[in-house]
């Protein structure tokens, strides 16, 4: 039996309207839109699904926040604010910040990344693999085996093999810059990784000498399910996990469109005052002064309550129960979905509900667009449309394991109904699975290619 959705810690003060389609008018979009749901207006979707990056609602508090912005271009008080949170939450010794967290890759990337460089994590999101790849170095995922297993109820999928890393810095050792972690392991089904595989990380880097650095969107969801999963830190604050996991690290980027809950924002942090300097040069270059970092004042306020309120308990709770109540509807009507839930989105598994559709057919790609079609639903494909890709030093094509939908929940955004509509919607698909045509590429720049690909219908 399906849980009773989570009761809602806040009350809703500003609505957005929801234009309601038809299907037939939902096919003639996707047409125009070449088959990527990216290309969509957002007024030709119902339920926006598509990421919960940048889509959440802010509290009233950060709304109050927006009017103390202080946008003088060096030293503005905005800054200070943010600046305060920052250390009381990550702890490293410095910090930038940036308009998103893929500028704050990017800058890592520039100040560190040679060619044929090596970067081992658990897995490579699609933009931290492109500035990565960009810099004609390579990527390299070693999430533990049970990662690639939708059907496994381990509890901390997104942990990276720790037989695997110790492997590759013996093999390839002074090929590697640095190594990262991303938690909670977004393009592995959300999945969160354990304090207990970060100190085994930590270790292994301090015995090859090299740095670590967290991909640190969803922290605060990390060390909430930590808390939850992981006995020794379960009378630990969220805030006191996050800190300790930190600590652990030599530097992380983050975006703060997810666990910030502000709509553009991000931060580069580092405790080597060298790496630090020369970020800083790069900054002022791409993004702006460092007090600033592409952002207007306001948007350091915004963001410096954002951290404070992401890491909430009574929110965190109402959050991950809302992932769960999605994931148990959904597999209580027959759709196959990545478990156990994470803490920002349900995966529909597209590789078992499509399996007469090959990968070169891209199902995931197929499946997000019925969902569309049949329901108004924006989801995105993680798979081999969005995660292949040619490695510069061999030439080989490395695929992702699994091919997903994600269905991410914007924070603060949606009820019950909503989701129910999902539910309903996917019922209706799988129902009809056997009936969906794979897709092929019409037309797709090299790199992040899912953004801005065009499709055609096999």
């Amino acid at each position: 039996m399906i849980k009773k959705h989570p009761f809602e810690p806040f009350r809703i003060k500003s609505i957005e309207h929801i234009t309601i389609t038809t299907r037939q008018e939902r096919e003639e979009a996707c047409n125009r839109a070449g088959n990527n749901l990216f290309n969509l207006t957002s007024d030709e979707v119902m339920i926006d699904l598509l990421t919960d990056s940048g889509t959440g609602a802010m509290s009233s508090e950060q709304w109050a926040a927006l009017m103390r912005g202080d946008e003088s271009y060096a030293g503005a008080r905005s800054f200070r604010r943010l600046k305060k949170n920052v250390e009381e939450i990550f702890g490293f010794d410095y910090f930038l910040p940036t308009h998103q967290g893929r500028a704050a890759e990017g800058i890592l990337a520039a100040i560190t990344l040679k060619d044929n460089n090596i970067v081992p994590s658990n897995t490579h999101f699609d933009t931290t693999a492109a500035n990565i790849l960009s810099r004609n170095a390579v990527p390299v995922n070693l999430v533990i085996e049970e990662g690639g297993d939708p059907n496994s109820n381990h509890p901390f999928k997104g942990n990276v093999d720790l037989q695997k890393l110790r492997h590759l810095l013996e093999e390839e050792g002074d090929n590697v810059p640095f190594c990262m972690v991303t938690v909670t392991n977004n393009a592995g089904g959300g999945q969160p990784v354990s304090i207990e595989n970060i100190e085994g990380i930590r270790k292994i880097c301090d015995e090859f000498d090299k740095p670590l650095f967290i991909d640190s969107c969803r922290f605060a969801e990390n060390s909430w399910l930590v808390k939850l999963r992981e006995e020794k830190y379960s009378s630990w604050s969220v805030k006191d996990i996050a800190k300790y996991m930190f600590s652990l690290a030599d530097g992380a980027t983050f975006s703060a469109k997810k666990d910030a809950i502000v709509n553009i924002g991000g931060l580069l942090l580092f405790n080597d005052k060298k790496l630090f300097k020369m970020a800083k040069n790069e900054l002022i270059m791409r993004e702006g002064f460092p007090t600033y970092g592409g952002l207007a004042g306001r948007d350091l306020d915004a963001m410096a309550v954002g951290l404070q309120e992401g890491c909430d308990e009574s929110y965190l709770k109402y959050r991950t129960e809302q992932v769960a109540w999605l994931y148990e509807g959904l597999v209580a009507n027959g759709v196959p979905v990545v478990g156990p839930p994470g803490g920002h989105a349900v995966y529909i598994d597209a590789g078992a509900m499509l399996p007469h559709i090959p990968a070169s057919e891209f199902p995931a790609q197929a499946l997000s667009l019925e969902a569309y079609i049949e329901g108004g639903i924006r989801g995105v494909e993680v798979g081999s449309v969005m995660l292949a890709h040619t490695r510069p030093d061999t030439g080989e094509i490395i695929y992702p394991p699994l091919e997903l939908v994600r269905f991410a929940i914007p924070r603060r955004t949606y009820t019950e109904s909503h989701l129910k509509h999902v539910v309903n919607t996917m019922a209706k698909v799988a129902q009809n699975s056997t009936k969906i045509n794979g897709v092929k590429i019409v037309e797709a720049p090299e790199f992040l290619r899912h953004f801005t690909a065009t499709f055609a219908q096999v």
